[in-house]
């Protein structure tokens, strides 16, 4: 599919409103152990809210995305749906994933998305500080990335730079 600004990019998925959601109970007290697979690494048994914050063990939450990144095409395909699903947090680990398994050249796309991704989190968690450090952040990484004329696999930047912007201000 050739990428230009006139075709239905991905970006023009709708992102979810910047407004504060109720903090999620359920944090617990004292130093909890971390969830950790065979190897050791930290994963994510406990459940989250859509916005990532963890709940309680047992308690209902949002089916967790895979840790394992998808080919970029996909990536972006799966991100751009969890944000329309009003899941900001979950796209951040699909982008998050692929930067850190993606080609070095690649990192500034993947990283400006997930940490856009992250600033449109807190802006929904309350955290506007946070959402607007984020947010320059990942503006900045994909503005550097932009001028390397690098892939963008549909995604138009400037747009979703634009539409996570208006979300935040919002």
């Amino acid at each position: 599919m050739p990428e230009s600004v006139e075709e239905p990019a991905p970006s023009a998925a709708p992102l979810p409103s910047a407004q504060a959601a109720p903090a999620a109970g359920g944090a617990e007290s004292g130093a909890a152990a971390r969830d950790r697979d065979d190897d050791g690494r930290a994963r994510q048994a406990r459940p989250r809210d859509a916005l990532g914050r963890p709940l309680p063990y047992g308690a209902q939450g949002v089916e967790p995305v895979s840790e394992d990144p998808l080919p970029p095409r996909e990536t972006v395909e799966t991100a751009l749906g969890l944000l329309a699903a009003g899941r900001p947090f979950s796209a951040h680990e699909v982008f998050e994933a692929r930067w850190k398994d993606g080609p070095d050249e690649e990192r500034d796309l993947w990283q400006g998305l997930a940490q856009l991704c992250v600033a449109i989190t807190h802006a929904l968690r309350g955290n506007t500080v946070g959402a607007h450090t984020l947010l320059e952040r990942g503006t900045q990484r994909l503005q550097q990335y932009a001028a390397t004329d690098g892939p963008t696999y549909g995604v138009v930047l400037q747009r979703f730079v634009e539409e996570a912007r208006e979300r935040i201000t919002q």
